[in-house]
């Protein structure tokens, strides 16, 4: 009877064993983090690693300086709705079908996002902030958490839709977007998470004076309001102006159209300092909110596991060529943004990558450091190798621009294009208007002043960007929407 016992008693012990074997404790999820911050209207040279001489962007910076910089970080459309549908998606608005800034809600409930493809494969998402595709402000497919202003929003005491209920928040919106950000990242958890922080920051405030009270009907004055505490800050500043900020148009003859109502181009079309300036202090905010998220990841001991990206939907006019709203042009200051990765486990602190990185880009490296592939429809390709040191064989060599024509600038009605930028040149084919495209040596002439569309000299470059125009419309595949 004793033996019986005993060997029944290795008969459990065995049994328990076989059983530990074939179902191990699950391993921990490893996959990293993302923090993903997208700034609005916000150029390449307006921070401080972009090298803008005086302003104070320090967070901001840190992700660049203890990660890459990409010095060549474009906007394949530069308008909000499109190009945030591009940065979601991975798609050239031509096939994502947000082609401007009209109400877009049904559409965007429909789009196929990076978040939702981290969602469905384990993450938990968060949106804060400015969706601005349409105004409706109900959550989207793909995020556990939402928090998001209706259309434009207000600078102070916004309405908000958290998970579906409306309400409304005092404060300054930028530091509410912080808070709750730093919040959703000071969570715990046991699987990797995505924070979309969409700031309204630096995009203007339309309808609300700085007090929070309306600012009269649609249409009104455009204002740029800090926070209080940044109201005084660069009182002292001198604005850095770019060459080409007296050139008013020069030899763009689709900008010297004259169009009844709307004043030509000249030294008061442009952006004046108190404007940059105002912008310039709004920054603050967000990169402040930028510090106390650095500080949430490092408490949480999250920070050397989180992929950290800053950038913007597109860039803005500082006067040049005589614009200031106009940030739907193929001009450099429009098109270019910054882009910052920080992740130390991949990316050597203080890269910099000189390699053209699109919109486009963004959703598959964001899938990429997740361990998913790009899906087929994506345009783009993740930035992995050029973050890692390599830059492949077939890396693009050019890359497409487009816009398509709307009515809200007055300016810039019929004025839809399709653009092709490589190195050192750039080509722009408005197709709703003859005989005012527009090529520039970028090499020669980096601020975009002497169009050589009709120099017989450049002949042959012309013929040779309209070829490579036409194959990255084939390439990117036909209009889908």
């Amino acid at each position: 009877m004793r033996f019986q016992a005993t060997v029944f008693c290795l008969l459990i012990l065995a049994a328990t064993l076989c059983s530990s074997c074939s179902h191990p404790e699950p391993a921990a999820d490893t996959r990293p983090n993302v923090v993903f911050i997208l700034l609005d209207d916000v150029r390449w040279d307006d921070l401080g690693a972009g090298g803008h001489p005086w302003v104070q962007t320090p967070n901001f910076d840190r992700v660049a300086h203890e990660g890459a910089l990409f010095t060549n970080a474009f906007a394949t459309t530069p308008l909000c709705s499109p190009n945030r549908a591009s940065l979601l998606t991975g798609q050239y608005a031509h096939t994502h079908g947000i082609t401007d800034n009209v109400d877009r809600s049904e559409q965007s409930h429909q789009l196929m996002t990076f978040p939702r493809l981290l969602h469905d494969a384990g993450y938990e998402t968060a949106f804060i902030g400015k969706w601005h595709m349409g105004v409706d402000d109900s959550p989207r497919p793909g995020f556990d958490y939402w928090y998001s202003l209706q259309g434009q929003g207000y600078h102070f005491d916004p309405d908000v839709n958290e998970n579906g209920v409306r309400k409304k928040v005092q404060g300054y919106t930028t530091d509410i977007f912080d808070d709750r950000a730093v919040e959703f990242v000071r969570k715990q958890r046991e699987q990797p998470f995505l924070l979309y922080l969409s700031h309204k920051v630096v995009h203007p405030n339309i309808f609300q004076n700085a007090d929070g009270s309306p600012d009269g009907p649609r249409g009104g004055a455009e204002k740029y309001t800090p926070a209080p505490r940044h109201v005084n800050l660069y009182a002292d500043k001198v604005i850095p102006r770019r060459p080409n900020t007296a050139s008013y148009g020069k030899d763009k003859p689709a900008l010297q159209r004259p169009i009844p109502g709307v004043t030509p181009l000249g030294p008061d079309s442009g952006t004046d300092d108190a404007t940059i300036l105002n912008r310039l202090r709004m920054l603050s905010s967000a990169d402040e909110g930028m510090g106390d998220i650095f500080k949430a990841l490092e408490e949480t001991g999250k920070l050397d596991n989180t992929v950290v990206v800053v950038t913007s939907d597109h860039g803005y006019f500082y006067s040049e060529h005589g614009l200031g709203r106009e940030r739907r042009l193929a001009y450099e200051e429009s098109i270019r943004v910054p882009l910052y990765i920080r992740y130390p486990s991949g990316i050597s602190a203080g890269t910099k990558i000189n390699d053209f990185a699109l919109s486009v880009d963004d959703a598959p490296t964001m899938l990429d450091f997740a361990g998913l592939e790009t899906p087929d429809n994506m345009h783009g390709r993740s930035l992995g190798p050029l973050l890692a040191g390599e830059t492949p064989a077939d890396w693009r060599k050019s890359f497409l621009i487009e816009y398509y024509s709307d009515t809200v600038m007055p300016r810039l009605v019929k004025m839809g294009y399709k653009a092709v930028r490589t190195e050192n040149w750039k080509y722009i084919n408005y197709v709703d208007l003859e005989d005012v495209d527009e090529l520039y040596n970028l090499e020669s002439d980096p601020y975009e002043m002497n169009n050589l569309i009709g120099d017989t000299t450049s002949k042959d470059t012309l013929n040779e960007l309209k070829t490579e125009l036409a194959h990255l419309l084939e390439q990117t595949g036909p209009v889908t929407y």
